[in-house]
């Protein structure tokens, strides 16, 4: 993986996270096959961590855990602060974990047009 640039992959993933459209949510693996890098879901999730949303407009809390955990909710400025932004979406939440998440579910893959 000597190709691997880290501004060009933390740019990738604020384009992609850019993308996921209102009311919906994905997947922090998601996000890593939808940039090329489908074993960096981690790194996805620390590059989220620290993009400061409120300040970049960049949605992260619409990106959680492939169970649709809210898993990076220590992120935000209060630990309800994911949860209130996906539900002034109208994306249920009970117990830290997204109702439906089957339907709520954006695959970048099959629903983002990729130019080759």
């Amino acid at each position: 993986m000597s190709d691997f640039n880290k501004k060009d992959f933390v740019l990738a993933v604020y384009q992609m996270v850019r993308a996921v459209p209102y009311g919906r949510a994905t997947s922090y693996g998601a996000i890593a096959h939808a940039v090329g890098y489908p074993n960096m879901s981690r790194m996805v999730g620390q590059v989220l961590g620290n993009c400061s949303s409120s300040e970049t407009g960049i949605p992260a809390y619409r990106v959680v855990n492939s169970q649709g955990v809210l898993s990076g909710k220590d992120a935000f400025s209060t630990p309800t602060e994911m949860q209130e932004r996906l539900e002034a979406e109208g994306i249920r939440v009970e117990n830290d974990r997204i109702k439906d998440w089957k339907k709520v579910f954006w695959d970048p893959l099959k629903e983002v047009d990729f130019v080759p």
